[in-house]
């Protein structure tokens, strides 16, 4: 494994220097189909008391695990920000997993998240922490998504993920393809898995991955300067395999480690160093200590 300490690690990322990237706001107030998305997604959860089973249950919470890290190793650390490299048929399967999540297909994604850290808690920040937490948290969203998936967006903000034919794959079909994955549990597993394995375990990733826009930029603690409202939510954290450590993040965003203190539980920092010793992953960057000295708050 080689760990590459970065000495240039400030709120820029590697291929998205911050830059005042304006964006237009959408044509119209409202995305319906995204609003359709949320609403089904939400309905089909209620029906979970109804369709309870433990087999399910455990289905739920392996699929949570797996699409959840996969935002977060996949999407989020190796696509977005660049800190570490795979080998190829693990970065693919990895963002698989990510677009199960039924949020955005990767270059999508990307784009978004690139373009919040350019602007992190400004005027084109999407998901601006400073209109407050129910719009960092799911407002946003509502009107985003005619912008979002504006194709000049993307191929400004993601055209090194656009260079990969399967992320388009991914891009384009990410929505059949869990569509497809619910038929495959309802044949293994019957309606009881399709309600926990689809419908509950996706808003659940839904709002765990939501919760580091709104909680992690309003509950916690700061150890770094930032320029954003980025705070350490520790319970974040916790259910989105080291994510909630946001203010570590926001100082440091190529760093793929977010939990940088002892106490800072990062289970994808973890995963990350098991992948690294089977020989999988490489150039696993993070901070020097004298860059963090350097960032800290006093």
């Amino acid at each position: 494994m080689s760990l590459a300490p970065t000495a240039k690690l400030g709120r820029s990322c590697t291929v998205h220097q911050r830059s005042q990237v304006h964006v237009e706001p959408p044509p119209h107030p409202w995305d319906y189909r995204t609003l359709l998305i949320l609403l089904t997604v939400h309905l089909g959860a209620l029906f979970a008391p109804f369709y309870f089973s433990w087999s399910a249950v455990v289905v739920a919470i392996i699929l949570y695990a797996l699409t959840a890290m996969g935002i977060t190793l996949g999407y989020h650390r190796l696509l977005t920000h660049q800190s570490y490299r795979a080998k190829p048929w693990l970065a693919k399967a990895i963002v698989f997993m990510a677009s199960q999540s039924a949020q955005a297909g990767p270059a999508t994604w990307v784009a978004i998240h690139r373009q919040h850290h350019a602007n992190s808690d400004e005027e084109d920040d999407p998901h601006n922490a400073s209109r407050g937490f129910w719009w960092s948290h799911i407002g946003w969203m509502t009107v985003l998504p005619p912008r979002r998936l504006d194709a000049s967006f993307t191929r400004r903000l993601a055209r090194d993920v656009l260079e990969d034919k399967f992320y388009v794959f991914l891009d384009k079909f990410f929505l059949p393809l869990v569509v497809a994955t619910g038929a495959l549990l309802y044949f293994l597993g019957g309606p009881s898995w399709v309600v926990w394995g689809m419908f509950v375990r996706v808003a659940a990733v839904f709002h765990a991955t939501w919760l580091v826009n709104s909680a992690a930029h309003k509950f916690g603690y700061r150890s770094y300067k930032t320029q954003d409202l980025s705070t350490n939510c520790w319970w974040v954290a916790l259910l989105t395999f080291g994510e909630g450590w946001h203010n570590n993040h926001h100082a440091f965003p190529t760093s793929a480690r977010h939990g940088l203190k002892w106490y800072e539980i990062d289970i994808s920092w973890w995963v990350l160093l098991l992948l690294a010793k089977a020989g999988w992953v490489e150039r696993v960057r993070i901070p020097s200590p004298e860059r963090q000295a350097k960032t800290a708050l006093s």
